[in-house]
């Protein structure tokens, strides 16, 4: 019998890690260069917390969550998502006592059972950055800015699209609106539209359905129906970004289906990912908090698939190689517990090292010091060493001295 990795799931194999530590490590540098500070959370929570933060209706919530119940009789779900774990990290640990904006960034694995598709998994790696108690319209920029500066660093060509879906005060009138237009065109619906009709009336906008996407191109857009406050929240996000050199199309029916979310909404697509060409998405979720038991709290962040990042980024040649310091080679009469010796003290002083244990020839001993980009490379003889550095002659010492020439 053989076994395969469960459907919706995938190996990252050493050749391919180059490219993910190329984009986790670009996402690090940008998240602590703007404030930002690292969270891990559980890998699993009580099922109770994503029901309220994602809505009992949803899809996540109602088709897609992989629950269990422990041995405890409790029921736990694997994170389908990062923000609501985050938020309860905030109220538990009181971080609204600290200074705020809280910023935090976690890269880490998700779970949906969703189908799979072109970089979309049922277990995916997301990152996901926050900014939690500040409703200043600067901080959405600041984030938008951020994931900007990312995908560009990654050499990714991306459109962002900006929206703003209101806040209680504004978004009852206009859903009176859009569900009245929705019961005129009832007949017009897909299936899928009439079930976002009844459960989250928003939530039609989001569809891959062409002739539905025509249609809707006639109902009314929540931009006509900003109160005063939220249209000067977004004229404010859409002028620091002006400052901020990010370039954005605004997508009037860019929208998000839960009641906690408010105001920006933004996302980054990028061709050559199919139907599904989302890289990252976020926006603000001002009553997110509050939905979990904590205190009304304004807060905005963005999550990212690594999976679809890695694919639409531009290749490193570079990032593949390991780049090792140093190869030993070890000819036949070498001392070769000497050698290990050295390659451990080394290792020790942060030189990277590496040697042949496959019984190979000297030339392939030569072959794989090369394939493995060795700045130098020690031919232990019984007598002695040679260093080997490209395009440099080939140097003779005593082992004598050879640690010292290699310090």
């Amino acid at each position: 019998m053989s076994f395969e990795a469960p459907k919706g799931t995938h190996d990252v194999l050493p050749r391919e890690c180059p490219g993910w530590r190329r984009v986790i490590d670009e996402a690090e540098r940008l998240c602590n260069a703007y404030g930002y500070r690292r969270i891990v959370t559980p890998t699993f929570e009580e099922t109770e917390l994503f029901a309220r933060s994602s809505g009992e209706a949803s899809d996540i919530v109602s088709k897609e969550m992989y629950s269990f119940d422990d041995r405890g009789g409790r029921s736990l779900t694997l994170r389908p998502e990062g923000t609501a774990q985050v938020c309860r990290a905030y109220v538990e640990h009181g971080l609204q006592r600290e200074p705020q904006p809280v910023k935090t960034w976690m890269v880490a694995p998700m779970f949906r059972y969703a189908r799979p598709q072109r970089g979309r998994f049922r277990e995916f790696w997301q990152l996901s950055v926050e900014a939690i108690g500040c409703d200043d319209p600067a901080i959405d920029a600041e984030l938008i800015a951020l994931q900007a500066a990312w995908l560009k660093a990654l050499g990714i060509e991306t459109t962002l699209l900006l929206n703003s879906i209101g806040d209680r005060a504004c978004r009852p009138a206009y859903l009176e609106r859009l569900e009245a237009w929705l019961d005129e065109h009832s007949s017009e619906l897909d299936a899928e539209a009439r079930h976002k009709h009844e459960t989250s009336p928003l939530r039609v906008f989001d569809t891959k359905n062409p002739a539905l996407a025509t249609l809707l191109e006639g109902a009314p857009t929540i931009g006509d129906a900003l109160c005063a406050e939220c249209s000067e929240h977004f004229e404010a996000v859409r002028r620091y970004l002006d400052a901020c050199g990010v370039a954005y199309m605004l997508a009037p029916r860019l929208v998000r289906g839960l009641d906690y979310y408010t105001r920006t909404a933004f996302e980054f697509v990028a061709p050559g990912l199919g139907a599904q060409d989302t890289v990252s998405a976020g926006g603000r979720y001002d009553y997110l908090v509050e939905t979990i038991g904590g205190p009304p709290t304004p807060a905005v962040g963005f999550a990212s698939g690594i999976e679809r990042v890695v694919l639409s980024a531009e290749q490193d040649e570079t990032a593949s190689e390991l780049g090792i310091d140093i190869f030993f080679i070890c000819e036949p009469g070498a001392p070769r517990e000497r050698v290990l010796a050295l390659m451990v003290s080394l290792r020790a002083g942060g030189r990277s090292c590496e040697t042949d244990y496959a019984g190979r020839s000297l030339k392939g001993q030569l072959t794989q010091a090369q394939r493995l980009g060795a700045k130098l490379t020690v031919i232990a003889a019984a007598g002695g060493v040679t260093l080997r550095r490209h395009g440099q002659l080939d140097e003779s010492v005593s082992y004598e001295r050879l640690e010292e020439e290699l310090g």
